[in-house]
């Protein structure tokens, strides 16, 4: 026997929480799909919810290593720089300390927009797992996609992934 819904939609019906009517073998099969159609987009969106926060983690553990490679070029470079023997054949002397003031302070600017986006991404992936607090990660998105190549690439499929409305309606609910 072929049963209907009355008055269900189709997330209703697909949780059994409908009351049930005879109806037409055509139209049930034309029910039975849209169930498992919602499903289907159900099962496709929780599992690249999944897999963005998992990228977002990596993003933000290459941030974080990032962070040790500016340390590790700064050491290198204020050695260099402030080293008597290397320049002692030059010409010109060592760079005046203006320019390594300068440095200074691009290392530090560097490494807080590392620490930045460390940060971010992390949240961001915790909140994509609990699918809470969507807007912050289209922000975080928005700002990933400045960080060529990874962060562009996560960034333009997380704002994908995140504007589209079965998603929008996931973390809704």
């Amino acid at each position: 026997m072929v049963l209907r819904a009355d008055a269900c939609d189709a997330h209703r019906l697909a949780m059994g929480s409908c009351t049930l009517d005879a109806i037409d073998p055509g139209e049930a099969n034309a029910m039975s799909e849209l169930p498992s159609s919602l499903h289907d987009q159900r099962k496709t969106d929780l599992d690249q919810l999944r897999l963005l926060a998992i990228f977002h983690f990596v993003v933000a553990g290459l941030a974080i290593a990032g962070i040790g490679f500016l340390a590790i070029h700064y050491a290198f470079m204020h050695a260099m720089m402030t080293n008597p023997d290397m320049w002692r054949d030059s010409q010109n002397g060592p760079p005046p300390a203006e320019f390594m003031a300068f440095f200074v302070w691009f290392y530090v600017g560097a490494g807080a927009m590392c620490l930045a986006a460390g940060i971010g991404n992390l949240l961001s992936g915790l909140f994509l797992r609990k699918r809470k607090n969507r807007l912050f990660s289209l922000i975080v998105a928005g700002f990933d996609l400045l960080q060529f190549p990874f962060g562009t690439v996560l960034g333009t499929f997380t704002l994908i992934v995140l504007l589209r409305d079965s998603v929008r309606e996931a973390y809704e609910s």
